[in-house]
């Protein structure tokens, strides 16, 4: 029986659905950095799953290892109990990226997705300090459950939760009230003020580029006073890698450029690398003081995600090629998009971002991010919006990516600003 995907789907699915009103076709196929529709069509895409596809839609070699996994029927689901699986991939994680980099860090394997990795990071650091409050920042995002959103900025997705999201103190993120306001020294005198109504937290948690938040990004210099400011007010530090994390700003770690080694780091998205749900949450030594099963999660032996996960390290960590490589094209996309700024200076566009995670800034009252990606979509690219106000056009290509696909990829959005200009009656 043939059905009607669009229509099955808006007919039994819950209205929370979000992505298939912005891209509404039914995809069958993907490969590379292609989402193939019903029909054949081929889309660029250059949202790869939020950054979940940082080595492309059905990796080749990737595959290979899921496939013989499991004809070989080897163990799926184990929740915490030992398997090879788990056992290779933390070997593999030890060599390619820990030692490397001079860290060490017991895993842990909180659930499948970036929420769990974060929960996981704020009952640990709540756990060793004994303090409750958790200072985060200005737009940034953590993930969708309770604990998550208390340290979410987002307004749209706080109001969410229907019920009050407490144990949080927001501050000014970097740039936040524009460059001359140097938001750290605000950060420390709250902390230090007895007299400001902040009560003592128990860590800090921010990312460095923000992914949901506008692209936003701090500087290193900032970030390792950030660093400062924990060990100065006895604060455990957290820095959120799930999206910017796995090679997406270049580094392994979006924070390595920093010289800083936090005490918590959440990584999700890509690391395993084929798509397959997966997060850890990375714990210093002596912060690692959970009682045996304080916490869990069904889904934290995805024995085929470690699988994956240990064949993508192999493949692209083992050397510094892809962190090379991601540096050049992020210069592309740089000078890509400021012919773009260029051309049509009527958008009033700027840069954000780092690495192969940037986008352009617009104007959030004139709706040209939002208006640009529909007219991307028509021309055959999926590239989505970002910020509170989703004023921010957000590349996020696969890594993988060829010159010739970026380039592809740049001129339909040149084409699309232009578009957007025409549709939306800017500039006369």
């Amino acid at each position: 029986m043939t059905i009607n995907v669009i229509e099955t789907i808006e007919r039994h699915e819950s209205v929370v659905r979000s992505y298939i009103r912005s891209f509404p076709k039914p995809f069958d196929r993907a490969q590379g950095c292609y989402l193939y529709d019903t029909e054949g069509n081929p889309y660029l895409d250059f949202f790869a799953g939020a950054s979940v596809l940082n080595y492309g839609h059905n990796n080749p070699e990737l595959k290979k290892v899921l496939l013989d996994y499991i004809e070989s029927d080897r163990i799926v689901h184990s929740l915490d109990m030992a398997s090879v699986a788990r056992a290779e991939f933390l070997d593999a994680f030890n060599r390619y990226i820990m030692q490397p980099r001079g860290m060490d860090y017991r895993v842990q394997f909180p659930g499948p997705t970036g929420t769990n990795a974060v929960e996981a990071a704020l009952k640990i650091v709540r756990k060793v300090t004994e303090r409750h409050k958790v200072v985060s920042f200005t737009n940034a995002f953590h993930g969708m459950t309770v604990g998550s959103l208390a340290v979410t900025g987002n307004a749209f997705k706080r109001r969410g939760a229907g019920l009050p999201l407490t144990y949080s103190e927001s501050m000014p993120y970097d740039g936040y009230f524009g460059p001359g306001v140097d938001t750290v020294d605000y950060v420390d005198k709250l902390l230090a003020d007895k007299g400001s109504g902040i009560d003592k937290p128990a860590a800090i948690i921010t990312e460095t580029v923000q992914g949901e938040g506008g692209l936003a990004t701090c500087s290193m210099e900032w970030l390792r006073r950030i660093a400062e400011v924990c060990r100065k007010h006895e604060l455990l530090l957290i820095v959120d890698d799930i999206q910017t994390g796995n090679g997406r700003t270049g580094p392994y770690f979006s924070f390595e450029e920093a010289g800083i080694q936090p005490d918590v780091v959440t990584v999700s998205k890509s690391i395993s690398g084929y798509g397959l749900p997966m997060s850890l949450t990375l714990v210093k030594p002596e912060h690692d003081i959970w009682e045996p099963g304080e916490h869990n999660g069904t889904f934290r032996g995805h024995n085929l995600a470690f699988a994956t996960a240990r064949r993508a390290l192999e493949l692209y960590w083992s050397d510094d090629t892809l962190e090379r490589e991601t540096a050049r094209k992020g210069q592309r996309i740089y000078d890509g998009l400021q012919r773009i700024i260029d051309r049509y200076p009527e958008a009033r566009g700027e840069h954000r971002g780092r690495g192969m995670m940037r986008g352009l800034r617009f104007c959030a009252d004139q709706e040209i991010a939002g208006t640009v990606s529909e007219a991307a979509f028509e021309l055959g690219l999926i590239i989505e919006t970002s910020g509170p106000e989703d004023d921010v056009l957000k590349l996020l290509p696969p890594l993988v990516i060829s010159d010739d696909e970026l380039d592809q990829g740049l001129a339909i959005i040149e084409q699309a600003v232009g578009a957007a200009i025409k549709r939306l009656g800017i500039g006369g």
